[in-house]
């Protein structure tokens, strides 16, 4: 798929604004605007549905340019892909309509993570309550990205029986609403507020059945989430390296003459630092393409590729503070904000040390959880 007439322009805006939305902490609504104009929001989801039928490898590239220019405007697109397949994985009955409208104009993202948890997203702590026949969400969720900007929320909790349910709720219904700030050191402008939801829903708003809600979670959320953030975590240290490289070789020694690329030291660092990025891209690819086309394996990757590319992220982004010196510290090179977003798509959960943990556990033959 040719995606390239969507993106530019939605590229274009991104360049234009991420030093605003990084400086003010300010939600990217002109990149997603463009992202909403562009067809885009549709781009995992099928035709019939309304979307692009982009697969994987789409994903993985969209996301990556974008998270290149404005890290905050790509993790509040990937938390609108990934509610958006989620939602696709067993549409809410009273809800006909919805992913057409989240493929064109619908803002979405997910609710789960809450505070006595931490990062065990698949493990809510709220529990619905059935009175006279009705079920009450009462969810308290502490990082929740897009908070107060999207128009769908995808929200977890304690299923009133037994199991977890996955429930569809509309920004703008009472009992819906932030209950905090949102001040980040990284991707700052992405709103990731606490958010409180307490309000009745019914059969027709829940995905898929009654308590399935952990199997949704590992099936139809983790692989798009995992791959969507690695490919951020690409992107990211693609974008840290591009300015450090040319930050090295444009920037010299005016006593000397040299150019800091003319140090052997720094001329080694950017070449592990390229060679680290071009490994892990190539095994991001592989789990993409094992995504796409499911075996015996696209569970471990779907485990490994977050972790993997998370790390990798933190060491380029590292590289780029070192080689560039005091220049990285000021805002002009920009590889200060790619340090410090790599940083915050590396604590989202699941976290790369869980994620280490599964894949172990995973290859000794052991349960998950």
């Amino acid at each position: 798929m040719d995606l390239s007439a969507r993106l530019d322009p939605v590229l274009d805006v991104a360049r234009a604004t991420a030093t605003q939305v990084d400086t003010e902490g300010s939600f990217p609504a002109q990149t997603v605007d463009a992202l909403r104009h562009s067809g885009l929001f549709g781009l995992t989801l099928p035709p019939e549905s309304g979307g692009l039928g982009g697969g994987p490898q789409d994903l993985v590239q969209v996301l990556g340019r974008l998270a290149a220019l404005c890290g905050s405007a790509a993790m509040v697109y990937l938390m609108h892909l990934t509610a958006t397949m989620a939602i696709a994985s067993a549409p809410p009955a009273s809800h006909p309509g919805l992913l057409k409208r989240l493929a064109t104009d619908t803002l979405a993202t997910l609710a789960f993570s809450e505070k006595g948890s931490r990062s065990h997203f698949w493990a809510p702590i709220s529990r619905s309550r059935r009175e006279n026949g009705k079920v009450t969400l009462d969810s308290a969720k502490s990082w929740v990205t897009s908070a107060g900007h999207a128009e769908v929320y995808v929200v977890s909790t304690l299923a009133p029986d037994e199991g977890i349910d996955v429930y569809v709720v509309f920004a703008g219904a009472s009992g819906v609403e932030v209950s905090g700030p949102w001040r980040g050191l990284g991707l700052r402008g992405n709103a990731s507020a606490p958010m409180r939801f307490q309000l009745p829903v019914a059969d027709g708003d829940r995905i898929g059945e009654p308590g399935s809600g952990f199997a949704l979670k590992l099936q139809a959320v983790m692989p798009w989430f995992n791959l969507g953030n690695a490919a951020v975590s690409l992107g990211l240290a693609q974008a840290a390296l591009d300015a450090s490289v040319t930050h090295t070789s444009g920037s010299s020694f005016q006593h000397t003459g040299e150019a800091l690329a003319d140090l052997p030291t720094i001329r080694a660092q950017l070449a592990r630092a390229a060679l680290d990025l071009e490994t892990t891209r190539a095994y991001v690819e592989k789990a993409a393409r094992s995504l796409a086309q499911p075996d015996e394996s696209t569970m471990l990757h779907v485990l490994g590729v977050k972790a993997v590319a998370n790390d990798m992220a933190l060491r380029v982004t590292d590289v780029g503070m070192r080689v560039c010196g005091g220049a990285a510290f000021s805002e002009h090179l920009q590889v200060e904000r790619f340090f410090r977003d790599a940083r915050a798509g590396h604590v989202m959960a699941p976290t790369a040390d869980v994620l280490y943990d599964f894949y172990g556990k995973a290859i000794t033959g052991r349960e998950l959880l």
